[in-house]
């Protein structure tokens, strides 16, 4: 199957499981969850569930328990573009092609929208502690057998794995990730940044939820130790090339293109690669980045080939 037809069936099932776990639109709170509704439903790449899902599989994870972490994971990426957009922060009135939160519902409830996602991210993935069986009572079961006591070492070994998920879940998009890069882009910004400043930004700001959707995805799937450490080094490697590139579209696009408004950097005031590199420079640079993710990955034993596509992809897209 092609790349394209794969990405098509990859998308539509992460809109599904994202439909699955949104909550109802009832009662008092409606309004906060019909702009929560509005901006998870503005569609998007969903580049962070398809790759934790596609991670998830490399490693041979056929579960469904890793669907409300995909949910999740959105969840808090959507959450940081309803607060990005506000007037405190980019000041955007457009996203994926169509008007913010906070021009539709107004800065209060934009606000209240983003928190409310990033909450229920966390009361979604922990649904999948539901999922699994509750570890055997050995005072319960008596004696165990051979198979029981397997039985219990694999739900005890997927509980963990879910602890482990659920940290970096928890850890990724908070000071240590996300809000810290996020933190350090606000205070810089109309300064003159060095180079170790400006990674750190892009490494956290943008990578780090790259680097939780592809960590959860092993995890879940109960990669070792060394092969986490690998996933890890490809998600930073894809997270650092998905930024720059961002920062070439801001350049180089139209509104039509990339749904949201174009040199946002320059009005903002904000230093990227391509304003201290230049394009062309930048260009080569993602590509690097993201051959040098494609050849760690072909490390990894399994059928890598739609996360070579994928990374690969991400380099050319026009939005």
């Amino acid at each position: 199957m092609e790349f394209e037809q794969q990405m098509v069936k990859k998308v539509e099932y992460v809109e599904q499981v994202i439909k699955a776990y949104m909550p109802d639109e009832a009662g008092l709170q409606k309004t906060v969850i019909d702009a929560m509704d509005y901006t998870m439903s503005a569609g998007g790449k969903r580049i962070r569930p398809v790759l934790m899902q596609s991670v998830y599989e490399l490693f041979g994870g056929e579960e469904e328990y890793v669907e409300p972490f995909m949910a999740a994971i959105e969840m808090i990426h959507t959450y940081s573009l309803i607060h990005d957009d506000l007037p405190a922060l980019d000041n955007d009135d457009y996203r994926r092609g169509r008007k913010t939160a906070h021009i539709v519902y107004g800065e209060a409830m934009a606000i209240l929208a983003g928190d409310s996602l990033l909450n229920y991210a966390y009361e979604t993935a922990a649904k999948a502690f539901s999922m699994v069986a509750e570890p055997i009572c050995m005072e319960e079961k008596g004696v165990l057998d051979e198979d029981k006591i397997k039985l219990l070492l694999e739900e005890v070994n997927v509980r963990r794995s879910m602890e482990r998920a659920m940290s970096v879940l928890t850890t990724k998009p908070g000071i240590y990730g996300m809000i810290g890069g996020q933190v350090a882009d606000v205070e810089l910004t109309g300064s003159r940044l060095s180079e170790e400043q400006l990674t750190y930004i892009y490494e956290n700001k943008t990578g780090a939820l790259i680097e939780a959707s592809m960590l959860i995805g092993a995890i879940l799937a109960g990669a070792k130790d060394t092969e986490l450490d690998k996933v890890f080094k490809i998600a930073s490697n894809v997270g650092m090339a998905f930024q720059i590139q961002d920062d070439i579209l801001d350049e180089t696009a139209t509104f039509e293109e990339l749904g949201k408004p174009v040199h946002s950097d320059e009005k903002n005031e904000k230093v990227t690669y391509v304003t201290i590199h230049g394009i062309d420079e930048s260009k080569k640079v993602v590509e690097r980045l993201s051959k040098e993710a494609c050849s760690l990955l072909e490390t990894i034993e399994g059928d890598c080939t739609f996360l070579k596509e994928l990374i690969l992809y991400l380099i050319h897209r026009k939005n």
